[in-house]
């Protein structure tokens, strides 16, 4: 159990904020009992997360700075944000408003915090290896992190014409600029990595959904800034924010081919091996926010073609979350049996 405390991977974040995406898309949908298991599932799973990284932190915290300091894992990180972020989102959904608020509150100071702090650590690192070559699909999440964040506060309901309405306005539209900017940026660094260095199948792995999950969530919080009650800037910007969220839409939809064929070229091909690998939630959370996507955009734009392609996706969605959730069920239960299965020094086999 040290050992997988100390192997713990950073983003397993990533677990809540797709049981959690799966959930608000049932609720939406109005599939309420299944919707409110998944959440509470969801809760159990960020309690225990949290558990585990605090664990951790104190028993292995070289482990967790040189996380940080790899470019190819700690921009993973940000998934505790998101994970905050739309766990919370899941609370006022129900109007467990004072489980919402400390949530929203957390993932602020953390998204801050992070923001600034986590980009210059991984871009100042020079350890011999250029950075642009270790650019890959997790870096994404700092873009979701931001967006998760905007969803966040769209999510309050303060009286309309008050200094706290325009308070909320402005973070809203900020985090979700933010997010749009990072997005482009890292897209850039992304691809510039893939030209120059190239992308083997093992490197191909499923954090590269991320690229379109973070699109989808921005068209969730575009979607949701349209949908606020008037406040100067959030009229300044409905307009181009309500046709900004239709040209991400579409190429989401256009992204999802593309992903699909690498999977296939990976794992049917070139033969990698499809076994259980933290990164699957990094696959269930995009597929779970292109869903709920669908159906913003088909509430707040009146387009009710997404909304239809929105009902699809989430049965795919449910179907993917099941079997990565199961997977983890199994990958943990040989884990803790193999601690607690007695072994004979004569009967043991190495290797």
């Amino acid at each position: 159990m040290r050992t997988a405390v100390a192997e713990l991977a950073p983003g397993y974040f990533a677990a809540v904020m797709g049981t959690g995406i799966v959930s608000i898309g049932l609720h939406d949908l109005g599939v309420d009992a299944a919707s409110v298991v998944l959440m509470w599932l969801a809760a159990t799973l960020y309690l225990l997360l949290w558990a585990m990284y605090l664990w951790r932190a104190v028993a292995f915290g070289r482990n967790v700075l040189a996380d940080l300091r790899d470019p190819e894992k700690a921009f993973a990180y940000f998934t505790v944000v998101a994970a905050s972020g739309v766990l919370g989102v899941r609370f006022a959904r129900e109007d467990l408003t004072a489980l919402a608020l400390p949530l929203f509150v957390l993932a602020g100071v953390i998204w801050v915090v992070f923001g600034y702090l986590l980009p210059w650590q991984v871009l100042m690192t020079r350890d011999g290896r250029p950075i642009l070559a270790r650019a890959n699909g997790t870096w994404f999440v700092w873009a979701v992190a931001s967006q998760s964040l905007a969803i966040s506060m769209t999510q309050l309901r303060p009286a309309e014409g008050s200094a706290l309405a325009m308070g909320v306005g402005l973070l809203a539209v900020l985090a979700w600029a933010v997010g749009v900017v990072l997005y482009a940026a890292i897209a850039m660094l992304v691809l510039l990595r893939v030209v120059h260095y190239g992308v083997t199948p093992q490197q191909f792995d499923p954090a590269y959904w991320v690229a379109m999950g973070a699109l989808a969530i921005a068209v969730v919080a575009g979607a949701s800034i349209v949908e606020m009650p008037r406040t100067p800037m959030v009229d300044a910007v409905r307009p181009l924010i309500a046709a900004t969220v239709v040209i991400f839409w579409v190429f989401c939809l256009w992204l999802i081919p593309l992903l699909v064929g690498a999977g296939v070229w990976r794992h049917g091909v070139h033969r990698v091996p499809l076994r259980y690998v933290p990164t699957l939630w990094s696959m269930v959370f995009p597929i779970g926010m292109f869903a709920v996507a669908s159906e913003s955009l088909g509430r707040a734009d009146q387009l009710p073609a997404a909304g239809a392609v929105g009902h699809v996706v989430l049965v795919v969605a449910v179907i993917v979350w099941a079997a990565v959730f199961a997977a983890m069920l199994h990958h943990a239960t040989r884990a803790v049996w193999g601690t607690l299965r007695p072994q004979h020094p004569s009967l043991r086999v190495d290797g």
